[in-house]
């Protein structure tokens, strides 16, 4: 049997150990988390920030205790400093100032990743935000009470950006929501669904400031927010939320191990490292992507899950590879719903595919019936295989388990051909004989 030692213990970290601590008994595991929490939902930050959720409780499916009640040695509030990896031993640093030393023979890094902080003037203010951790959320949630914070400006227009502006919004505060770009969720959509997106912000009620950079933050006292500054202008504010996006933490190893796609670990199909004893899961790990066929960085949950069991099977000696993944996403927002999976057209095309598109929208269900909300579909794929490449969903009504029709379909390289004759069941309470699935399929040039 052998000493496995996991740094890391959130949503990858968690999975390898309970792979680990559930499938192959004997093995020794000692984790190392510099954190005081483990396996924190990040994706119900804003819901309870928004006030949609009525608290945190329910955001944590394990704890340092129900790994401990398998047999492993948890480590909480412990940095690990630095790693000698031909003696295979990591050195660590406790709350307390304890160094910890731990020999091991089989070594996962689950050490996720952090937010992209600007280098710009002010953004060490009191009044300035990040959205990681359990504890940033926490202290969102405490500033959003305050009386003096009234207007909040969120910097970054992607998925955790557009969920956070929302939530602000909910908290009755003037929410302005700010991105270089034009336009929002860029990376998992085309601009005729970000379009409908940014129409669903502003009328909910947020300042949308797209083409904006932020060039400082400014402080009136010197130490709190007061405003923030853009190529565009200068906009008073009380508060600043910082979504700009995520890089891989691979401080650790990033000397000794080969990096991929992102500046993340590069990793194989069965979770290892270019060291054949040390295997990297999560965000701070590179994954294959099915839809380009290639490895890419794609900081997901879902991923960071299925990455954890893959290499705790492996790390004990069972081969298993991962079967790829294909981005798979949703949001909700004000109520209107939107999904995505696999390539958008223009990042196919920007990869060299020779990509058209199927765009389709109807009713969800036949006209007779009372409830029915309006779907739009687009099917991205190539014209010359006629392989799927990607899928973008939009409606008011949950299409969710549509998308994951289509990741199936990315993932065995079905083509645009085979979707008319799909069997797929019809009931008025539930869709159309036709449907937006069938049609996409047949309107394809």
């Amino acid at each position: 049997m052998s000493k496995i030692v996991l740094v890391g213990a959130n949503h990858a970290g968690t999975a390898a150990a309970n792979t680990i601590l559930d499938n192959y008994s004997g093995n020794e595991v000692i984790i190392f988390d510099a954190n005081s929490n483990i396996s924190y939902l990040g994706c119900g930050t804003a819901l309870y920030i928004g006030k949609q959720i009525k608290g945190t409780d329910g955001l944590f499916y394990s704890s340092k205790e129900a790994l401990e009640k398998k047999a492993a040695t948890v480590h909480m509030n412990t940095k690990v400093q630095e790693i000698d990896f031909d003696k295979k031993i990591l050195k660590a640093t406790g709350k307390e100032g304890n160094i910890i030393e731990q020999d091991y023979d089989k070594l996962i890094l689950a050490t996720g990743s952090y937010p992209v902080t600007p280098n710009i003037p002010g953004a060490q203010l009191d009044g300035v935000n990040y959205v990681k951790l359990y504890q940033d959320g926490q202290k969102i949630d405490a500033d959003l009470d305050l009386e003096h914070v009234k207007s909040v400006a969120v910097v970054g227009a992607g998925y955790i950006g557009v969920e956070i502006a929302e939530a602000v919004k909910r908290r009755n505060k003037k929410s302005m929501l700010f991105d270089i770009m034009g336009g929002c969720l860029n990376g998992y959509y085309d601009s005729e669904f970000t379009a409908d997106m940014d129409k669903i912000l502003a009328d909910g009620g947020i300042d949308l400031h797209y083409g904006e950079s932020i060039k400082e933050i400014r402080s009136k006292d010197g130490k709190t927010v007061s405003s923030i500054v853009t190529n565009k202008g200068e906009y008073d504010v009380d508060m600043v939320i910082m979504a700009i996006g995520f890089k891989p933490r691979t401080n650790v190893a990033k000397e000794t191990l080969k990096l991929g796609p992102g500046g993340a670990f590069l990793v194989d199909l069965h979770q290892q490292t270019s060291n054949p004893d040390v295997y990297a899961v999560g965000d701070c790990a590179t994954i294959y992507n099915n839809a380009k066929k290639g490895t890419d960085y794609i900081a997901l949950a879902t991923n960071a899950v299925r990455s954890g069991i893959v290499a705790g099977h492996n790390v004990c000696g069972t081969n298993i590879e991962s079967a790829g993944v294909q981005g798979s996403n949703g949001i909700c927002i004000f109520n209107y719903k939107m999904f995505s999976t696999g390539l958008t057209l223009g990042k196919a095309k920007e990869l060299g595919f020779d990509a058209a598109y199927s765009d389709f929208k109807d009713n969800q269900r036949p006209e007779f019936m009372e409830e029915n909300d309006e779907v739009k579909i687009r099917v991205v794929y190539d014209k010359t295989t006629r392989r799927i490449l990607g899928t973008q969903l939009a409606s008011y009504c949950d299409v969710s388990m549509g998308i994951h029709v289509f990741s199936l379909a990315i993932a065995k390289e079905m083509t645009i051909n085979e979707l008319p004759l799909l069997d797929i069941f019809f009931m008025p309470h539930f869709n159309k004989p036709f449907n937006y699935i069938t049609m996409a399929g047949l309107l394809a040039k």
